[in-house]
């Protein structure tokens, strides 16, 4: 699942990468990029999918087709190591909630996202949950709109085949030959720690030892207030579901639905997640700023119109009304 070039295959996943484009325009007296009332755009945060690297082609392209769209943003693509480095291996093997803690503090201390009055987020496959991660316990600098492809939000109920040659993977999935609520495994594969059982008798385990998807889900019975409270406080959460999706198993939990063991679907709106409105999810759709669209395809093609009308659509100034692009899909399944 690495990511190849955007205008060769439009099959993206998203790196990490410390670039940007070119810095906003800078208020005269502080030196620091100016937001308020002017033209330039909010800065605009990546974090990339499974299996991926510092070095992605397609990242930096996706970071030059931003500035085409908003010229002078800021883009920042996140390398959740803690030294910079072995980014792709992170992907598979690591501790999640010590990653989204790694995000939290890089961009708390980056000084051109730190002083913009918000941030714009897109995240890749497991890229957006993390991003959603950084939202509910962090959110400094705050966003503004997330923006998610092929998401796992309400996680996985089957675990990827590696390549014949993915020697990363192979060895990070050799974990699971252990019992996969160990605090060994949770603490150690990246997807695991989205893993979420379609079976009834396996939930109780998966609350008990998830390390990430069950506590940003709020799923637990003892709920975070402050998950709920930051994630209402997003303009747009946009959800992109792949039609064909053959990686993200459920394809409905890009959109939070959940399988059930004889294959029926139920989506977001009828589970009681969102009645009881653990996360924020009803609040943010009674306010119009929950977003469910699609892409024909499988996992992560996604064509080059989509991301330029995204892009036009919610990039851009602090102050900007944002108005729809015609011909997107945003209803529930």
């Amino acid at each position: 699942m690495r990511t190849s070039s955007l205008l060769a295959t439009t099959a993206v996943l998203g790196c990490s990468l410390a670039a940007t484009t070119r810095r906003p325009k800078a208020n005269s007296k502080s030196g620091q990029p100016s937001y308020d009332d002017s033209d330039n755009p909010l800065p605009l945060v990546i974090w990339h999918g499974l299996g991926d690297d510092a070095d992605s082609k397609g990242l930096a392209e996706i970071a030059k087709l931003a500035d085409d769209i908003a010229p002078g943003i800021f883009v920042h693509i996140i390398n959740p190591t803690p030294d910079g480095s072995d980014d792709r291996t992170s992907t598979f093997i690591g501790n999640v909630t010590h990653q989204v803690q790694i995000v939290c503090d890089q961009l708390a201390k980056n000084r051109v996202l730190s002083t913009a009055p918000a941030i714009d987020a897109i995240g890749f496959s497991q890229g957006g949950q993390f991003l959603r991660g950084y939202v509910e316990r962090c959110n400094f600098p705050r966003v503004r709109n997330l923006i998610t492809f092929g998401s796992q939000h309400n996680g996985i109920t089957e675990f990827k085949q590696c390549g014949a040659l993915d020697y990363i993977c192979k060895a990070a999935m050799a974990l699971l030959r252990f019992n996969v609520w160990s605090s060994f495994v949770q603490n150690r594969l990246v997807p695991a720690q989205y893993y979420r059982p379609v079976e009834d008798s396996d939930y109780a385990l998966y609350l008990d030892g998830s390390n990430y998807l069950a506590d940003i889900n709020n799923e637990r019975d003892k709920k975070n207030a402050t998950y709920k409270e930051n994630l209402v406080r997003l303009d747009n959460f946009v959800m992109y579901l792949f039609e064909n999706d053959t990686v993200a198993i459920p394809k409905e939990t890009s959109w939070f639905g959940e399988v059930q063991v004889n294959g029926q679907h139920t989506p977001l709106k009828e589970r009681k997640m969102y009645k009881e409105d653990w996360l924020g999810l009803k609040t943010l759709d009674r306010k119009g700023a929950l977003s469910f669209r699609t892409i024909k395809g499988d996992h992560m093609h996604i064509p080059e119109h989509v991301f330029k009308d995204v892009m036009t659509e919610f990039l851009g100034p602090f102050n900007k009304t944002t108005v729809s692009v015609d011909g997107f899909e945003s209803e529930e399944l």
